[in-house]
């Protein structure tokens, strides 16, 4: 029997995409912190903590607005750190460790998943400053000047990778391969982008793809790197279903909070 999806309807809509915007960025926010005090040198230790910083303030702004949406008491916490994981709506690309394997932190990993990501997200910020939605306008244009620095450090440094051991040419490479299928999520839309767009919320992001190949191609070409092919899998972190790595991901970031639900900070 076909399985028939209840109609979206806009408030869930709204909502929806604010959520998946935000569990974007906090996710990613959460696994490059884990990074602090464990950077390959004292600079990028620095660097990837400010840039998670970045995106935890932009999962901020967003759930604080997605508070607004939701009423019925709920919180920009509530939203952060009461959900779980099956009501996270983030791309499955950004809860994956540092490693194709998951044991050894692999930079490599790291770098390729942010310019991946960040790739994204410049052509997205820049085109969501004129969402109908005021607000999500602009907490994009204050994200816009962000991701301009995070796409040109992981850029950076993928072509320093791509150009230059032969252990550093060959992990970037890997790490391409491992996490090039899991960009195919960026291209299907949800019924919540669908309905979202539609109503000027949102942007297609499929109507992204050709500016993204543009930016990804050039990148790997001055690094001197292939690009993988895209995978047959589809990933569907954004409708909720993910890997395994995401609920103990979680488990570490909500653990105080749920551990003392009514503290005052």
């Amino acid at each position: 029997m076909k399985t028939v999806e209840a109609p979206v309807g806009t408030r869930t809509a709204a909502l929806g995409y604010l959520l998946h915007l935000a569990d974007n960025a906090l996710v990613l926010g959460q696994r490059n912190a884990e990074w602090c005090g464990n950077g390959p040198v004292l600079e990028e230790d620095i660097a990837l903590a400010n840039m998670s910083l970045d995106l935890i303030g932009q999962a901020r702004l967003l759930y604080q607005h997605a508070a607004v949406v939701a009423g019925e008491g709920v919180t920009e916490d509530s939203l952060a750190y009461f959900r779980d994981a099956t009501d996270f709506r983030n791309y499955t690309l950004l809860e994956l460790p540092h490693s194709s394997d998951t044991s050894e932190r692999d930079y490599a990993v790291t770098i390729v998943r942010n310019f991946l990501y960040s790739a994204l997200m410049l052509l997205l910020w820049e085109a969501l400053q004129k969402s109908k939605d005021a607000q999500l306008a602009a907490i994009a244009g204050k994200s816009f000047k962000e991701v301009r620095y995070h796409f040109r450090h992981s850029r950076d440094w993928l072509v320093r990778l791509g150009d230059g051991t032969a252990e550093s040419q060959a992990r970037t490479q890997a790490a391409l391969k491992h996490l090039m299928p899991y960009t195919q999520e960026y291209w299907a839309a949800s019924a919540i982008e669908t309905v979202a767009d539609t109503e000027g919320r949102a942007i297609d992001a499929a109507a992204l793809k050709r500016e993204w190949d543009d930016l990804v191609n050039d990148a790997l070409q001055e690094a001197g790197l292939q690009r993988p092919a895209p995978g047959t899998g589809l990933p569907q972190g954004k409708n909720g279903q993910h890997s395994d790595h995401l609920a103990p991901l979680l488990a570490e970031m909500q653990s105080l909070a749920r551990a003392h639900p009514n503290a005052q900070w």
